[in-house]
């Protein structure tokens, strides 16, 4: 089993490399994923003098949009991969927003003091972590007291054809594509009811809740679909390496014609289905008996 810092160099190459897909389909990814981004923002119950902390920020949601909610406060803005906050930060400055840093760091070893943020954020980052246990523990400690941790993950992959038409395309090519560790990092790691909250309750947060949020990657063309995906998915860019130009061909006709069905008023429309965690640090600590 590869080692943490292993995992961590991996992940820092790989997403280096698409960070380019991923400014390219700005547009497209943040109206897909805008929905979670608001859920988020709304139980953070964000002020306008506020500390924000926005983990595996990549280019740059919901940390940029908390910023626009609290001008006078201050966002930080973390994510492993420098190349990803360098898109932030275009996107940012694109925007006027100046309330903002950037910080690369791993997300569990905050480079932070004690209680210096009012909320916590971490939009699609856990599934990711190398120990998400350490990760949840170094969120509550950089809480302030009565502060919020909000983040949102994948639900498991049959709700989400979004991703599955893509693989499954990849699959019929029978490309080896070596299946995840369940307890390693990968996109539906943290699927299962409760995996997240246990979390948050082992780090000592308090009333935990967890609730479901649709999205839908909308896209001009079922052409436009694959372009898309095959450029900012990794695992769908990681398989495509491994094929020859035929057969990348076919696996692009195959997804094209299975995402052909959902075609709606001129548009491919694919569902998806994330789900958000909240949960509260004490305001206090309780005294030990």
């Amino acid at each position: 089993m590869p080692s943490a810092d292993e995992i961590r160099g991996v992940q820092r190459a790989t997403w280096a490399g698409l960070s380019a897909g991923w400014e390219k389909w700005d547009s497209v990814i943040m109206d897909q994923l805008g929905p979670v981004s608001a859920a988020i923002i709304e139980r953070l119950d964000i002020a306008s003098d506020h500390q924000y902390l926005d983990i595996a920020a990549g280019t740059g949601e919901p940390g940029l949009s908390i910023a626009r909610l609290s001008p006078n406060g201050r966002v930080v803005l973390t994510d492993l991969v420098a190349e990803m906050l360098d898109v932030a930060a275009r996107r940012a400055r694109a925007q006027g927003v100046a309330n903002i840093e950037t910080k690369v760091c791993s997300a569990d070893d905050l480079p932070f003091n004690d209680a210096t943020f009012d909320g916590v954020s971490v939009r699609f980052g856990y599934m990711f972590f190398p120990d998400t246990g350490k990760a949840t523990a170094e969120f509550a400690r950089v809480l302030k007291p009565g502060g919020r941790l909000c983040s949102s993950v994948w639900v498991k992959p049959e709700e989400n054809p979004w991703t599955t038409i893509a693989m499954h395309a990849i699959a019929s090519e029978t490309v080896v594509v070596a299946p995840p560790d369940p307890d390693g990092p990968n996109m539906f790691r943290c699927a299962a009811p409760g995996y997240v909250s246990a979390l948050y309750e082992s780090a000592g947060l308090r009333d935990v809740a967890e609730w479901d949020v649709d999205v839908e990657l909308v896209t001009q063309s079922p052409a436009q679909y694959w372009e898309m995906i095959s450029e900012h998915v990794s695992l769908a860019v990681a398989a495509l390496q491994q094929v020859d130009s035929p057969a990348r061909e076919r696996i692009r006709a195959n997804a094209i014609a299975k995402v052909s069905a959902f075609e709606k008023d001129g548009k491919v429309r694919v569902p998806g289905v994330a789900r958000c965690i909240v949960g509260t640090k004490a305001s206090r600590i309780s005294p030990r008996c």
